[in-house]
C-alpha cells in the first residue's frame, strides 16, 4: 500500500487535482467509497481552488502532496504556529483508505512539523461528531482537549450543515 509514495510540496499546477481529491474523500457519492466522508453531515464544497492556493502559497503553510506514479492520492496541510503546527485538509483517495496509507502520511506530517520548525505539538481540529474519525486520531496518539469551536453554518465555503449540532474540536498531540 506504501510502496512507491513520493512526499513533496503542492504547487499552484496542483491545485485542480487536490480540490478534486479532497472533495472525493469527503462529499459526495465518491466519498462514500471510503471510511471518511462527511456527505451525511455536510453538503456542498469541502474547498475550492482559492482555498486550496491559499495555504500553498502562505509562507508559514505547506500543502504536502502525495503521488504514486504520478497520480495526486493523498493530501495534508501543515501550518506553523509557533511551538505547534497545526494539521489540516487531510485527504486520502476514498478508493485506498482503508490500506494503511493515513498512518504512513500522519506520521511524515508529524516528521516534518518537528524538523522543519521544531514544533512540539501537533494540533487539529475535528467535527466533533466524527467519532470514528476521532478514534482513529486517538489511536495515532492524539487526545481529545474538549475545547470547542462553533461551525461556520452559513458560510458555505465550509459546506452546507445537515444537522444544527456541529462544532470542531482541538485535538493534541505531542511530538516528542
Amino acid at each position: 500500500m506504501t510502496a512507491g509514495l513520493t512526499f513533496r510540496d503542492a504547487t499552484d499546477a496542483d491545485v485542480d487535482a487536490l480540490v478534486a481529491l479532497i472533495e472525493s474523500a469527503y462529499r459526495g457519492d465518491s466519498s462514500r467509497a471510503g471510511w471518511t466522508t462527511e456527505a451525511d453531515i455536510l453538503e456542498g464544497q469541502r474547498t475550492d481552488p482559492d482555498g486550496v492556493l491559499q495555504v500553498i502559497k502562505s509562507p508559514d503553510s505547506r500543502l504536502l502532496t502525495v503521488e504514486r506514479e504520478g497520480e495526486v492520492v493523498a493530501c495534508c496541510q501543515l501550518e506553523h504556529r509557533g511551538d505547534h503546527a497545526y494539521f489540516g485538509m487531510f485527504a486520502v483517495s476514498p478508493r485506498l483508505q482503508g490500506g494503511g496509507l493515513g498512518k504512513v502520511i500522519i506520521a511524515e506530517a508529524e516528521r516534518t512539523a518537528r524538523e522543519t520548525w521544531g514544533a512540539t505539538e501537533m494540533h487539529m481540529t475535528v467535527i466533533s461528531v466524527r467519532n470514528d474519525l476521532i478514534a482513529w486520531y486517538e489511536r495515532r496518539g492524539y487526545r481529545r482537549t474538549g475545547r470547542m469551536t462553533p461551525f461556520p453554518y452559513g458560510d458555505e465555503r465550509f459546506g452546507v450543515p445537515q444537522r444544527e449540532d456541529l462544532q470542531f474540536e482541538l485535538l493534541v498531540k505531542p511530538l516528542g
